[in-house]
């Protein structure tokens, strides 16, 4: 077990730095071939941590597994991307591996207790992923509020230009233009 938990730490720094970076920049072709390859060996590594376990033991631990390489894939994806629909794609990965796991555990109960624990579980799934769809609300809230700011931006840098005549006026709008993105 003590192996397994360090792989477990180890598969969380290095997605917590996927996912850091991601904010920042986009990867390139050989960073995501690099994350991927360290995905996989990962994998490969609880994978063998996981084998010389039994029974449901054994099931919890593989579907942990599977649940961390999920998530890792997709915060490889988004930290590839930048793109706001891949970070949903992350919220979403946790809560559906979150619920197999939790559903993977209530097997060791039995009658109404493992009922309960399935509902439960299954709250927990469907209120995380009403929280990925609320922040991807709210991403896209945020981006059409930032274009209403530069637009906003934009028009204050046109006005200013006014005052000026000639190419001197031309050249203030230019620069105006390419800040803030227009054609």
């Amino acid at each position: 077990m003590n192996t397994r938990n360090i792989l477990k730490t180890s598969l969380i720094v290095s997605a917590m730095l996927l996912f850091s970076g991601a904010q920042a920049q986009t990867m390139g072709k050989d960073q995501v071939k690099a994350g991927k390859d360290q995905i996989a060996a990962t994998y490969k590594t609880e994978k063998a941590a996981c084998a010389p376990l039994a029974g449901n033991a054994k099931d919890i631990c593989m579907q942990e597994t599977k649940g961390h390489q999920k998530v890792a894939k997709a915060e490889l994806q988004y930290a590839s991307t930048g793109k706001p629909a891949d970070q949903t794609k992350v919220l979403n990965a946790k809560a559906e591996s979150a619920y197999a796991i939790a559903k993977e555990r209530c097997d060791d109960l039995a009658g109404n207790a493992k009922d309960v624990c399935v509902k439960e579980a299954k709250a927990v799934e469907v209120k995380a992923l009403a929280d990925a769809k609320m922040g991807k609300q709210i991403g896209e809230a945020k981006k059409d509020d930032m274009q209403a700011k530069r637009d906003a931006d934009y028009k204050v840098a046109v006005e200013k230009c006014d005052v000026m005549t000639g190419d001197a006026k031309s050249g203030c709008v230019s620069a105006a233009k390419a800040k803030f993105g227009k054609s």
